[in-house]
């Protein structure tokens, strides 16, 4: 354990859920919770907003003046949404920030993506007592890994699969990046969201119709993508295109 106090923020996207969250950490001594306001909270006027709100200042002053090591973020996600993942990546951006993720469920190719974006620490939200949610979040701010040994096996079975897929994708005539799209990729689907079919798109980058789908196959099967339309689609939506 750290022997210094950790600052812990809490995000939920009820206030119930965020409630429960609070209630298994600020009691423990070695953490100083500091949940994060609800919209509702945060639009609340008068006298009683306004001494909440500089309440909140002043324990966010003392805390950041006492810790030494990284803040962590408790999130709590029945699910990886759009909204998930949009809230991971505010937490995450440009900021000295350890998440610890509570999560309902995780479907593979979100457990990756949790992972890539920066994740430490994963709880399911059925085994998340007090004291495993203190392991994570000490865990975490140690810069350390925690995961459900289920995931462990699931991750590692995913890298498996990843790898051969990269190894396929070199053995078509170049390589494919871990995580993301290589750029040959990107440019394969920006011709296919365009309308161009296999015989286009290889005519117009000057690859053969094998190579356009060898490409197509290792990405989809990599990023974990059902068809064409669903690659188009996570293209857009990561904005590589």
């Amino acid at each position: 354990m750290l022997t210094k106090r950790v600052t812990v923020t809490v995000h939920a996207s009820d206030p119930l859920s965020r409630a429960g969250l609070i209630s298994h950490l600020r009691h423990q001594p070695s953490l100083d919770v500091l949940p994060e306001r609800t919209e509702g909270e945060r639009a609340d006027g008068g006298r009683a907003g306004r001494e909440r709100t500089e309440r909140e200042r002043t324990d966010r002053e003392r805390a950041e003046g006492e810790r030494d090591s990284p803040a962590v973020a408790v999130m709590l996600a029945d699910r990886i949404d759009e909204s998930t993942t949009a809230e991971l990546r505010r937490l995450l951006r440009g900021r000295d920030q350890r998440v610890v993720l509570v999560a309902g469920e995780l479907r593979e190719p979100d457990l990756l993506s949790v992972v890539e974006y920066g994740v430490r620490a994963i709880i399911w939200r059925h085994q998340a007592t007090e004291q495993r949610l203190l392991s994570a979040v000490h865990s975490a701010a140690r810069g350390e890994g925690e995961l459900p040994p289920d995931l462990v096996s699931r991750l590692l079975n995913q890298v498996g699969r990843l790898r051969r897929a990269t190894a396929a994708g070199a053995t078509g005539g170049g390589t494919a990046p871990l995580f993301g799209m290589a750029p040959r990729e990107v440019d394969v689907l920006r011709l296919l969201s365009e309308g161009l079919d296999t015989r286009q798109i290889s005519e117009r980058l000057a690859y053969s119709e094998r190579t356009v789908k060898n490409i197509l196959h290792a990405l989809m099967t990599r990023l974990q993508l059902t068809n064409r339309a669903h690659a188009v689609a996570y293209a857009l939506r990561e904005g590589y295109i």
